[in-house]
């Protein structure tokens, strides 16, 4: 009853590994970049809800990416001197 050990652990352990090194930074970004858009978004609620530029609807999700991007572009290059 010979039984092959097959190295089970080592894909989960990717996994964990990876998960680790690029989920942390888009969090990071994300949560950043919502407080962002908790401030600009109020300020530019009435030109958004106005219908005039694009729908609403799209036009706030650009918003939220165009805050995450800038956050993302703020942790990674904006403390490197």
């Amino acid at each position: 009853m010979a039984h092959a050990i097959l190295p089970i652990a080592q894909p989960c352990t990717d996994l964990v590994f990876g998960a680790s090194l690029f989920f942390p930074p888009l969090f990071k970004a994300v949560l950043l970049g919502f407080f962002f858009w908790l401030i600009i978004h109020p300020l530019l609620r009435s030109w958004i809800y106005s219908g005039d530029v694009w729908h609403p609807t799209l036009l706030d999700l650009s918003l939220f990416v165009l805050c995450v991007t800038a956050a993302l572009f703020l942790l990674s290059y904006g403390y490197s001197q």
